[in-house]
């Protein structure tokens, strides 16, 4: 054969190979569009997302829609253009301001904020801004107070924000440790403000969102008209409901922003192809310093090498997350205006599908058809060692499963004993003594598995009776109220009795002790407990006075009489 022929062939063959591997990748790069597309339709059609999502890999834009309505009254739809709030995504947008004010000479991080501010108190001489922004403080986080129910609804200057918070004593030595707090990002706006002689909005308008082009960026506000602003909303016991009314001075620069999806695209495009920042300034930005947070980013790295930079929020009516992949070029913006996980959940596996790593969605999950009598075998009553009680039915052809004051949950099957839900990322396992009874349930939800141990249908029975009781009645059970008093006391002094404790709330407890002190002890001492009432799932609830404020406690014993649930919060 003559050469040029041969050439000829092998081109065509090149050719062909060439055809065959592009409509390959064209129809890989299709199915991961139709994942994600799948994913968020099962959030939307279980109601637990209302928003829009954006996706992008390099130059191409793989998802760009909206869910759900802006506005559930007027049944405006959500789109592209729609404007959300943030949350704390505006964080890194405060951390921008301060390099450029760095840059530019203005100040440095590394600076003691007490050289800026001259009123500040003796607690905050070693503070400094770099402190601030990696969340090593030590400045208690104002939005945890048990005042901010109240504080949240007035309207604050940058001045009244931090004198909420400028007399309280640190939590820790600054640098030792890291503890989220929007405290310190109102803190660096105030800065911002003192050191550039401009308000805290303008200057991000002037300096980031118009050099990037982010026209549909800004401050919210409660009271101006701003074109294509979403409403926001939160699930209700009946159903969705306008969300909590906060006035957006409050969350200032922690929290204060709006955007739209594109917006937020554009705003990666330009921060990490260098068109906002220096290259200096940009490392130390997306360098993590304790606990993978860096500054206004949270930043880790994939088992395979990709550096993730990513940051949510959550803000009354809106929950959102931002990620960027550094490797394969990936963002990812969900924005919802419907409260929930459900915006951090898509990111996150739309993340994983763009960038091509292995791993199972809700959606991908296929239900088969067993027989009546399998469901049957498994309905009855499961106890957690917390003394949660967990009851499993078939309904007609629907199989169900519900916890104490919960709404009940539809399952379906996996296999004849692995069934998932829906409507969130948990899975149930079944175990039985070969072809003898069922023995346990195994719930597998957010990494950890729960083993429930069957119950005698007597004893369930009059457990439930028992609990509808109690709660018709509002009595609470007896020793709660002394059992509490110890409790507080020896979280306090950060002595607890872990042989008090179901395993469950010792695991939590040994994680988040020095976060449960660095909340208690601001109270000071413990003064008085009055019983308010019993929760829908059998917890006694109690408002607990302290010295200088009052929180309400949920605590819960177990058959056995240790702590199964202990949780407090705000008092309602």
């Amino acid at each position: 054969m003559e050469p040029t022929r041969i050439i000829a062939r092998i081109a065509a063959s090149l050719l062909v190979a060439s055809v065959s591997l592009v409509s390959a990748a064209a129809v890989s790069a299709q199915t991961d569009v139709d994942r994600m597309k799948r994913d968020i339709e099962l959030r939307v059609s279980t109601h637990q997302f209302m928003g829009s999502v954006l996706v992008a890999k390099g130059d191409r834009l793989l998802i760009n829609q909206g869910h759900g309505s802006a506005n559930l009254e007027w049944n405006i739809p959500n789109s592209p253009d729609t404007k959300f709030r943030l949350g704390s995504i505006t964080k890194q947008f405060t951390a921008t301001c301060i390099l450029l004010l760095q840059e530019r000479g203005k100040l440095k991080v590394e600076t003691p904020i007490k050289e800026y501010l001259r009123d500040a108190p003796p607690a905050w001489d070693k503070i400094t801004i770099f402190n601030l922004l990696t969340h090593t403080s030590g400045v208690p986080n104002y939005t945890s107070f048990p005042e901010y129910s109240t504080l949240k609804a007035t309207a604050r200057t940058p001045e009244q924000l931090v004198a909420s918070f400028r007399d309280k004593p640190l939590e820790f030595e600054p640098g030792s440790q890291m503890r989220y707090s929007n405290s310190g990002y109102v803190l660096l706006g105030y800065l911002i403000e003192k050191i550039a002689g401009q308000g805290y909005a303008q200057f991000l308008k002037q300096n980031v969102f118009d050099p990037v082009g982010m026209r549909n960026t800004g401050y919210d506000s409660t009271t101006a008209l701003i074109d294509h602003r979403a409403s926001g909303y939160a699930p209700g016991p009946s159903g969705t409901v306008h969300a909590d009314y906060i006035d957006m001075s409050v969350p200032f620069s922690a929290g204060g922003l709006y955007s739209t999806t594109g917006d937020l695209m554009r705003w990666e495009r330009a921060l990490f192809g260098g068109k906002v920042l220096s290259a200096a300034s940009l490392e130390a930005m997306t360098t993590a310093f304790k606990d993978n947070y860096a500054f206004g980013l949270a930043v880790t790295t994939t088992p395979t090498g990709d550096k993730i930079i990513s940051h949510g929020g959550g803000i009354n009516g809106f929950n959102t997350e931002l990620i960027y992949a550094k490797r394969e070029d990936v963002v990812v913006a969900v924005l919802a205006n419907l409260n929930g996980p459900a915006a951090t959940e898509i990111a996150t596996d739309l993340s994983k599908i763009a960038r091509g790593e292995k791993t199972i969605l809700i959606s991908d999950r296929k239900p088969i058809r067993l027989q009546a009598g399998v469901f049957d075998r498994y309905a009855g009553h499961y106890q957690f060692s917390s003394g949660v009680m967990m009851s499993v039915w078939r309904d007609a052809d629907r199989f169900l499963t519900q916890l104490p004051g919960q709404p009940a949950v539809e399952v379906f099957p996996e296999s004849e004993q692995d069934f998932f839900a829906k409507v969130v990322d948990a899975q149930i396992t079944f175990h039985a003594d070969g072809a003898g009874p069922v023995t346990d349930l195994v719930l597998h939800q957010n990494g950890k598995d729960q083993t429930a141990t069957r119950m005698d249908e007597a004893v369930a029975k009059q457990r439930a009776d028992a609990l509808a009781l109690k709660i018709k009645n509002q009595t609470p059970s007896p020793g709660t109220e002394s059992e509490l008093r110890r409790h507080i006391t020896e979280l306090i002094a950060g002595t607890p009795d872990f042989g008090r404790m179901g395993p469950e709330l010792t695991e939590a407890t040994r994680q988040a002790l020095p976060q449960i002190q660095s909340l208690l002890r601001p109270l000071g001492a413990l003064q008085s407990l009055q019983f308010k009432g019993v929760g829908p799932a059998g917890a006694d609830i109690y408002d607990v006075k302290f010295e200088h404020g009052t929180v309400q406690w949920k605590i819960q014993l177990t058959q056995d009489g240790k702590i199964g649930t202990s949780f407090f919060g705000p008092p309602q």
